[in-house]
């Protein structure tokens, strides 16, 4: 099964919390064993898993990146958003779940979060359950 959704961002900088939208994804795919494959395509945005109990570690996660890679830094590209491309570069643009009894195998501090650096922007997210 592949399933495109679509996620709306808000934010220039922002990880929103895919968690519930892919695990509604598993269950409605009736996978009882398999992996779920997720990958975001696009170049200025990513795909990560971390706390989601508290919010300030995706708050201090995203400071240090921008304190790591600014916005406005000596760089070449011209269109102005080299900073989200390094830091897509960083996080990376996909992940790859275990799905056992119909449920993600997840730890129990650990969520989904899509990662916006170039936004407020329409974006993709690709499910592919198998």
């Amino acid at each position: 099964m592949l399933k495109r959704l679509n996620i709306a961002t808000n934010s220039q900088t922002e990880f929103i919390n895919i968690t519930p939208q892919v695990e509604n994804e598993v269950k409605k795919s009736g996978v009882k064993e398999g992996v779920c494959y997720l990958y975001i395509p696009h170049t200025t945005a990513g795909i990560t898993i971390n706390e989601g109990a508290d919010p300030d570690v995706k708050r201090d996660i995203l400071n240090q990146l921008n304190n790591i890679v600014p916005f406005n830094g000596n760089y070449y590209h011209r269109e102005g958003n080299s900073s989200a491309h390094i830091k897509s570069s960083f996080i990376g643009c996909s992940e790859t779940l275990l799905i056992y009894n119909n449920q993600l195998i997840l730890g129990r501090w650990q969520s989904i979060y899509f990662c916006e650096f170039d936004g407020p922007r329409n974006r993709q997210l690709i499910i592919k359950i198998a």
